[in-house]
């Protein structure tokens, strides 16, 4: 049962859901509501953390489903507060890769909810105890942010097949001294993107972190002309995270499957684990992977977040109107408000 609270605003019946296995999932072991909850907020941010924490299991916790249901904050005020509810401990967004007993793979992105305040090393923790864990109950094909084909698991074991039979032994050929290693389409395309725009200068390692996206997207029927216009169109004056911003955009703008590859999903979805584990930034969406992550979000976007500055809502009693006394001062009895007294001199002059 909820007890009073400092928000007007809580959370409609009608709150958009997540797609089945995302959204809110709380991270366990929480005290009852209570006031103090969230005290050490400032009043914008305890607001926001009032509203997140009423959510039901499974909402969808993007700072746009938030906003578009707070009837107080935007998105630009409800992702900030969210920024700073994660820095204070409350907030996690954990990447896992999950392994499906078919050996296929993929990412899904958790987002953890504690009411009780948690400190970074609780967080740690956590994350760990999660990899190995059985999740079948939470697998769902066709939810995962990142997906390795099936096509490439059935030719990794086609390729060790036709390794068995050469059992005998043979003369190993020299090496070559100058390797004609190519690389792929996905990374050339990835690498290529600085000729198409300046402003998406992605390194060796940003490349080789993001090639798997790029190959599901040309799996999936893209050309890498389609990659290129995908990841350079429309983009800000100045772009702080190519890296972040490409992995955003592969994400979010994949082209669907076919029919027939839904179908070899469908029958994956047994027997799936927990196999890796890395925290994610929650703003951006990067991981420990190209990035340092700090308390739940990376350095770029705590940054952002430092420089809006305090979030004032409480105005100080100080700045109030109150009594109009002395104020306890020797043979002072009243202070005279000058606005009031000229205001008060005018209507009787007929004047207001």
């Amino acid at each position: 049962m909820a007890c009073p609270h400092p928000s007007p605003a809580l959370p409609s019946p009608h709150h958009p859901l997540a797609n089945t296995g995302y959204g809110k999932r709380p991270a366990g072991d929480e005290a009852p509501h209570a006031d103090p909850d969230f005290a050490h907020l400032s009043p914008r941010d305890r607001e926001i953390a009032v509203f997140v924490d009423h959510l039901e299991e499974g909402h969808a916790m993007g700072y746009k489903a938030i906003a578009a249901e707070h009837p107080r904050y935007g998105q630009q005020a409800v992702r900030t507060s969210l920024g700073r509810i994660t820095l204070a401990g409350h907030l996690r967004w954990i990447k896992e890769h999950i392994t499906v007993e078919d050996n296929s793979m993929r990412w899904v992105t958790r987002t953890y909810w504690s009411r009780t305040r948690r400190s970074e090393e609780w967080w740690a923790d956590f994350a760990r105890e999660r990899d190995g864990r059985d999740v079948t109950e939470d697998y769902m094909p066709g939810l995962a942010r990142a997906e390795q084909q099936a096509e490439q698991v059935e030719q990794v074991e086609r390729d060790e097949q036709d390794a068995e039979p050469t059992a005998q032994p043979t003369a190993q050929p020299e090496p070559d001294a100058h390797p004609a290693e190519q690389p792929s389409t996905a990374y050339q395309t990835l690498a290529e993107l600085r000729v198409a725009d300046a402003r998406m200068p992605l390194s060796d390692r940003d490349c080789r972190s993001l090639e798997p996206l790029a190959d599901e997207w040309l799996a999936r029927g893209a050309t890498p002309d389609d990659i290129t216009q995908a990841l350079t169109g429309g983009l800000p004056s100045a772009v702080a995270n190519p890296g972040g911003l490409a992995r955003n955009r592969l994400e979010n703008k994949m082209p669907p499957k076919a029919p027939k590859k839904a179908k070899v999903r469908q029958k994956a979805a047994r027997g799936a684990r927990v196999s890796r584990v890395i925290m994610a930034c929650g703003l951006c969406d990067a991981d420990e992977r190209t990035t340092e992550i700090v308390s739940g979000l990376c350095r770029e976007c705590i940054e952002l977040i430092e420089a809006e500055g305090p979030v004032y809502g409480h105005v100080p009693d100080t700045f109030l109107p109150g009594p109009r006394d002395g104020g306890g001062l020797p043979g002072v009895d009243e202070v005279i408000d000058v606005t009031e007294r000229v205001d008060a001199l005018r209507r009787a002059a007929g004047l207001l």
